[in-house]
């Protein structure tokens, strides 16, 4: 057996990236899966289904598809995001309550919509990706880490509003890590070369974190086995945020 068989579980932004590595792995560990994506196009036996998570209607109309596909929800990994460049000012309101609405409040409606489901689970679990960008000052990430700041705090109000629900809620914090966002940006760079080898060098290792590794620990906090496991965030970050080496 096991640690995930039985367990039904929701992955937002689940077609690509932490995502669909994370479905993926708690797929093959014996979870039943549902990725709600924009774009849900995702291998068997992963299932797809469209959702918008800044729009309330498409989030509840999508939860209760994938609870009743699914015969219920056990685990929420709340991963669907954006990224923001730049400094406080380079960034105009609209784009501001556009990141929070993805990276925050979408967070809320996919976990308000499933938390019927949650409470009726013996193994209720949600996951928030987070970013080491909460804890750590970053240059010209000023809204981005705004969002994933108000991420984490969300992570630890939940975990106590909903302990007596037995919903563990807990985040992963990756560094920066290998996806097709990081592909993005990179494309957009001067010198895209110049501008990896930089990314690499502030991680201790010195090297990207992988969508793998993110999904490992997030299987690791989504799963029964840590059910001690509450209002955590858990860094994934090559040791960004605790290690400072000597030159």
């Amino acid at each position: 057996m096991s640690d995930f068989d039985g367990i039904n579980a929701i992955v937002t932004g689940g077609a690509s990236g932490i995502g669909l590595a994370t479905a993926t792995l708690l797929a093959s560990r014996g979870a039943s899966v549902v990725c709600l994506d924009l774009n849900p196009s995702v291998p068997t036996p992963l299932t797809g289904l469209k959702a918008d998570v800044t729009d309330d209607a498409s989030v509840r109309a999508a939860v209760a598809q994938a609870a009743d596909t699914l015969g219920g929800v056990d685990v929420v990994i709340n991963n669907a995001g954006i990224g923001a460049q730049g400094t406080i000012e380079d960034n105009d309101d609209a784009e501001w309550s556009h990141v929070f609405d993805v990276n925050v409040q979408g967070m809320v409606r996919v976990t308000r919509a499933a938390l019927p489901h949650l409470r009726r689970s013996a193994h209720a679990a949600v996951v928030n990706t987070c970013s080491i960008a909460a804890t750590a000052g970053l240059p010209q990430r000023a809204l981005y880490s705004a969002t994933k700041g108000a991420v984490l705090s969300l992570t630890l109000a939940m975990a106590a509003d909903h302990v007596r629900d037995g919903i563990r809620v807990n985040c992963v914090n990756p560094g920066t890590a290998d996806t097709p966002w990081i592909g993005r940006l990179l494309a957009t760079a001067e010198d895209p070369a110049a501008e990896r080898a930089a990314l690499e060098a502030r991680q201790p290792t010195g090297r990207l974190v992988s969508a793998d590794e993110v999904a490992g620990a997030i299987a690791y906090l989504a799963s029964p086995l840590s059910s001690g496991t509450t209002g955590t965030a858990l860094a994934v970050d090559c040791g960004m945020q605790g290690l400072r080496l000597r030159k």
